[in-house]
């Protein structure tokens, strides 16, 4: 085997066999990481490696920590953007109020 048919070819982004999926979520949590871990992580978003110790961001679906990705700051901002990674502030402005409690009371009435 020569040393140029052990190359492997470059997959564009996004295309990643080992990329992780971002769960369906209402909104996101979203938080500034580092850790002194020697880990490596995936970015769920652009499928590139991402270290640990490297400034990152944890995002969890609807706050749920146990599904929590860790990606790149960059990433992030860009899906913010996008608008494909609402915080909970801005899905609540989206969300109807619910009657204030002199107008059930008053509509009781009725």
């Amino acid at each position: 085997m020569t040393s140029a048919s052990k190359r492997t070819v470059a997959r564009p982004v996004g295309h990643h066999a080992g990329m992780a999926k971002l769960d369906k979520a209402r909104w996101w949590t979203v938080r500034p990481a580092r850790s002194r871990k020697a880990a490596t992580y995936r970015c769920p978003f652009c499928g590139y490696r991402l270290h640990a110790m490297a400034d990152h961001m944890l995002i969890a679906p609807e706050g749920d920590a146990d599904r929590r990705r860790h990606a790149h700051t960059e990433c992030v901002l860009a899906a913010r953007e996008q608008g494909r990674l609402p915080l909970r502030d801005e899905w609540l402005a989206t969300q109807p109020r619910p009657a204030s409690a002199w107008r059930r009371f008053r509509d009781r009435l009725r």
